[in-house]
């Protein structure tokens, strides 16, 4: 299965493409896409899963992620909790000069092959400039893209995702075993898993697929498939359940592990968490 190639289309009377999505998590699938076109996601709030070649992680309150040309991703919205509500800026490296104007742009948008996760402080500080975007004309909205990239391109406090150029041609052979264990911890997350059944899945003995998910994810599976089921707990906890019941239904046996699992992800307890949630829900009415 080779990964499907997505055609961008700019919009009319401009050079680059502004996607605005609010809408519930349902309507987005696992679609895991490139394009040659470099892209610019900023998520306003919310707990998701970001995928950006070989890097599968969550976020938590919003996100902000450059992705470079032909780097593979799923969207942001895939598994989202709650409402979904994103700017998604897609343009070729043409629309950039290489001139000593741009020296420090260039520079990021050759760290954008990696994949670059922004700060939360540097999200914050820009979230005006990307709700103006759908509002500003033509060429005001070519101007404002200028000026996030280059207020992007001074920031120091930033991720790389990935820790070497993605490789396309070695990844492909790789894409149904990949495709093959995500929906098996989407399918039975809520059980016990075993990782020799995961590794007998993935046709690799037990030794070799725990080298290959670290080498591949950057984490071991263990601790992926528990921060699945964090993120997957927090959306529970969002709908009013109790923590020990979202603690069993999470595939946790024990409450005092779920708990510590929770604080190991979140910094928060899962009781703290559900109590920051109701305030949020309070002062929103």
């Amino acid at each position: 299965m080779l990964i499907p190639l997505e055609r961008i289309i700019p919009d009319e009377g401009s050079s680059f493409k502004v996607i605005y999505h609010d809408v519930l998590p349902e309507v987005f699938l696992w679609n895991y896409h490139y394009h040659p076109e470099i892209e610019l996601v900023f998520v306003f709030d919310g707990i998701g899963r970001r995928h950006v070649g070989n890097h599968v992680s969550f976020y938590e309150g919003g996100d902000l992620v450059l992705i470079g040309s032909n780097l593979p991703h799923s969207g942001f919205g895939y598994g989202a909790l709650g409402r979904h509500e994103e700017i998604v800026l897609q343009f070729k490296k043409e629309l950039i000069q290489d001139t000593v104007e741009f020296e420090k742009v260039n520079r990021m948008l050759k760290n954008a092959q990696f994949g670059v996760a922004f700060s939360p402080e540097t999200k914050k500080a820009l979230a005006e400039d990307f709700r103006e975007m759908r509002s500003l004309p033509s060429f005001e909205r070519y101007l404002a893209l200028i000026n996030i990239l280059q207020k992007l391109a001074q920031q120091t406090d930033f991720q790389l995702l990935n820790n070497a150029l993605f490789q396309q041609s070695i990844f492909s052979k790789d894409q149904n075993r990949v495709l093959r264990i995500f929906e098996f911890v989407e399918k039975n997350y809520t059980e016990v898993i075993n990782t020799q059944s995961v590794a007998d899945l993935s046709n690799l003995t037990l030794p070799a697929f725990c080298n290959y998910f670290k080498k591949n994810f950057g984490v071991s599976f263990t601790d992926f498939l528990n921060e699945y089921r964090i993120n997957q707990a927090c959306r529970q906890l969002t709908e009013g359940k109790s923590v020990s019941d979202v603690a069993f239904l999470c595939g946790f046996n024990s409450l005092s592990y779920f708990s510590r699992t929770f604080n190991q992800f979140k910094s928060i307890s899962p009781s703290e968490f559900q109590n920051k949630v109701y305030e949020k829900k309070e002062r929103k009415k």
